[in-house]
């Protein structure tokens, strides 16, 4: 805490970052996207729609969509994994569930030591859900459009996370709910084309809306902060089109929101402005390859890797220590998942699932696999410690060591402290980002439907009619 209160300083109250975040969405054009910008853009857009087909089964989702059913009215978009048409807010909220449903998707990347955390927001989903939703909406929006409102989104997000103090995580706020609304609300407002007033009451009306607790973590409401923040972000778009007024200033001053949810932003990196240095380019955004909290996946990696080098089998392991600092710990949060929720946020869960089956996967992220009698048992043998050396190291990278125990008396032991998997500094290649995405789909489309949504994804900036990507989500 002490080195945030160095580096940081409360908000000035003429910062004025609201107004400089609406003149970059009323401003921004497709020719400022550097074309890099599009090509990782694009990989996000094929992973987010990957990653909507993979939720739209779950419980979680199915009980929204009920709810949005039964609740009815306008028919502006597509229900995910329905022939439905629902208001676009309310597809929006089940969209953007499904998206976090499996905790899949993908995350921003901070280098400043300040972000214990390191990894800020989920950013790809809401500014997607949202520029799908309101392609259907609006009809008539071409590929290009899709692609400048979902950066747009994109940038807004990621930059207002990076601003904050890390207090808006570290005293419970889920910035993927909070945050993400803004990224939701930008992309929507680029689609709709706000302007002036209109484009600074919607960002007043999003930073009121914006929610989401960690409490929730480990259950369907982490999820929903997604869906919410979807949800909001076109709720607060559409609001501000109709002339509903809020505060032009509300990120800025002692009562805004950078102030009241993260105690202050960083003064001197407001500097950076909005679309100088794209998020998505420098420092980057981490395409994850395993469904659960990113902050389990070099240990998880390095468990792969000892567990295989020595062709470990699960019946000759006596037991397991995880060595770690509390940035890992402290959220990943349970000894023994006893359901798949859990399980994103269990250390235990997650290598015991490599040392069964050498895969930590959508099927194996599942209550029939986590609730297994095999399951149960190895994750009582997988045991985590405080590691103060470790935490004496910071917190720039994601350290971790284990040791195997054998039965047979004999130990295996690693580090993880190396660029890890899915990172902009060792990506996934677009071939294992394509494998993903089919495992994401697997059961729910069939290989036709995979080709026809893998081929039509990477032509997303070239499409007539970008309404055609949310057709592609269901079989």
């Amino acid at each position: 805490m002490s080195v945030a209160r160095n580096v940081y300083a409360e908000i000035p109250e003429q910062s004025a970052v609201t107004e400089t975040a609406a003149d970059f969405v009323e401003s921004v054009t497709y020719d400022d996207l550097p074309e890099e910008a599009i090509r990782i853009g694009t990989r996000c857009i094929l992973d987010g729609l990957g990653l909507f087909v993979a939720g739209s089964d779950h419980e979680m989702v199915e009980i929204l969509s009920e709810e949005a059913m039964e609740t009815a009215g306008r028919g502006d978009a597509l229900l995910i994994g329905q022939s439905n048409l629902v208001p676009a807010a309310m597809a929006a909220r089940v969209l953007g569930t499904a998206g976090h449903a499996h905790d899949w998707d993908d995350s921003q990347v901070s280098t400043d030591p300040a972000h214990i955390y390191g990894l800020l927001t989920h950013p790809t989903i809401p500014p997607l859900s949202a520029s799908l939703v309101m392609s259907q909406y609006l009809q008539g929006i071409d590929g290009r459009q899709f692609m400048l409102a979902f950066l747009t989104g994109f940038e807004v997000e990621c930059k207002i996370s990076e601003w904050m103090l890390p207090q808006h995580y570290m005293r419970g706020m889920h910035s993927s709910g909070t945050v993400g609304t803004f990224g939701a609300y930008a992309a929507a407002a680029k689609l709709l084309g706000l302007k002036g007033d209109q484009l600074r009451w919607g960002f007043g009306i999003a930073a009121s809306l914006a929610a989401g607790i960690r409490c929730n973590f480990g259950t369907m409401t982490k999820p929903l902060h997604v869906g919410r923040a979807c949800e909001n972000g076109i709720t607060a778009a559409l609001l501000a089109r109709r002339g509903y007024t809020a505060d032009p200033e509300a990120l800025d001053g002692p009562w805004g929101f950078f102030a009241v949810h993260g105690g202050g932003v960083s003064a001197e990196k407001i500097s950076q402005g909005f679309g100088k240095t794209w998020t998505i380019l420098e420092p980057g955004v981490s395409i994850k390859p395993y469904p659960c909290g990113v902050l389990t996946h070099p240990t998880i990696d390095l468990m792969l890797r000892l567990v295989t080098d020595a062709d470990i089998a699960s019946e000759a392991i006596e037991n397991v220590t995880v060595h770690a600092g509390t940035n890992i710990l402290k959220p990943i949060r349970y000894p023994i998942a006893t359901n798949h929720l859990q399980a994103k946020f269990s250390l235990p869960a997650a290598l015991a699932m490599i040392a069964l089956e050498r895969k930590a996967g959508k099927r194996e992220f599942s209550d029939e696999f986590v609730q297994s009698d095999a399951m149960q048992a190895m994750q009582r043998r997988i045991h985590t410690e405080l590691d103060k050396d470790i935490e004496a190291q910071g917190f720039d990278v994601m350290r971790s060591r284990i040791t195997i125990r054998l039965k047979n008396g004999k130990e295996v032991a690693g580090w993880a402290n190396e660029r890890y998997r899915g990172g902009p500094e060792n990506p996934m290649t677009d071939a294992e980002l394509e494998a993903k995405v089919r495992s994401c789909c697997d059961g729910l489309l069939d290989p036709a439907g995979q080709d026809r949504l893998i081929d039509i994804a990477w032509k997303t900036p070239e499409l007539p009619e970008a309404a055609i990507l949310a057709k592609l989500l269901r079989q």
